[in-house]
């Protein structure tokens, strides 16, 4: 076997392969890079391993007036969907407004000198 079936072989099946060899010890404890690793050294092969890099979410930047724009917006459709009684739309809107709600806290709670009064001192003549 070559370095590219160990990386497309399943954990259990790696754990089997490197019980093999005598010289790899705690297999069970391994992950699947480290048996890969181990493996190709037990056989004297050279081997990288790409190690898969999580995806980053984009997070969109919004303002808190948008968002009780789209709260203001969801009220009104919440209304329409209740006057033709379906429970589930109307339930599923009441979370989205939750959710959106939840949101404008938030931003309070990052950036409090930005949305916070500036107090204005007075001045005795």
């Amino acid at each position: 076997m070559e370095g590219k079936d160990l990386t497309k072989m399943t954990v259990t099946k790696l754990r089997e392969e490197a019980k093999k060899y005598t010289s790899i010890h705690g297999v069970h404890a391994m992950k699947k890079e480290e048996l890969i690793r181990a493996i190709a050294d037990a056989r004297g092969e050279p081997i990288e391993i790409e190690k898969k890099k999580p995806k980053k979410k984009k997070k969109k930047v919004v303002s808190i007036a948008d968002v009780k724009k789209q709260i203001k917006e969801l009220r009104v459709k919440k209304e329409e969907v209740r006057k033709a009684k379906d429970k589930k739309g109307v339930d599923r809107l009441r979370k989205k407004i939750k959710m959106l709600k939840k949101q404008t806290r938030k931003f309070v709670k990052e950036k409090p000198e930005e949305t916070a009064p500036v107090e204005k001192k007075e001045e005795k003549a």
